[in-house]
């Protein structure tokens, strides 16, 4: 804690810090990680807590659309001479086929994740351009839900899982 806030816990009176304290209580709720009737993302879905078929996490998600985005950046950058325009155009078509046809991209297989069906089965087509063409709206992914869904993932019925 720095020394800037550390008068704020000991000024706050005792009726805010409850009855262990502030520091107690963070303390207390930290040690008995998993807290009882907190769940996992993917618990929901059926899917295990860690390891392959497990949730993704933002991080790698994140991670593998950088990639992805680069990649066509790259891609446009030695097609055209004005690239602004072409990496949103083949990043939408790479995103789109390799979703439809294996629910994996570049990036997303470089850092070990996949887009499943929830009810298991192929993604497809049509799916797979929902599911793009929600992505490309930027803000709707940002929306997720305990599972890590964003809503481009809920209205497709997909759900990104580790390899």
């Amino acid at each position: 804690m720095s020394a800037l806030f550390h008068w704020c816990y000991d000024w706050l009176p005792a009726c805010l810090q409850g009855t262990a304290g502030y520091r107690g209580a963070v303390a207390q709720q930290t040690a008995d990680a998993p807290a009882k009737g907190t769940k996992y993302p993917g618990e929901d879905l059926g899917l295990p807590a860690e390891g392959p078929m497990s949730v993704a996490g933002m991080s790698r998600r994140i991670a593998a659309l950088f990639v992805d985005w680069l990649l066509c950046l790259v891609i446009a950058r030695g097609l055209t001479h004005d690239p602004q325009y072409w990496t949103l155009v083949i990043f939408a078509v790479e995103d789109y086929l390799l979703t439809a046809v294996g629910g994996i991209t570049i990036g997303k297989r470089l850092l070990g994740i996949r887009v499943i069906r929830v009810g298991g089965g192929r993604i497809g087509f049509g799916w797979a351009a929902l599911r793009t063409l929600l992505l490309l709206t930027v803000i709707l992914p940002l929306f997720t839900n305990r599972d890590l869904r964003g809503l481009h993932d809920r209205a497709a019925d997909t759900v990104i899982v580790r390899l």
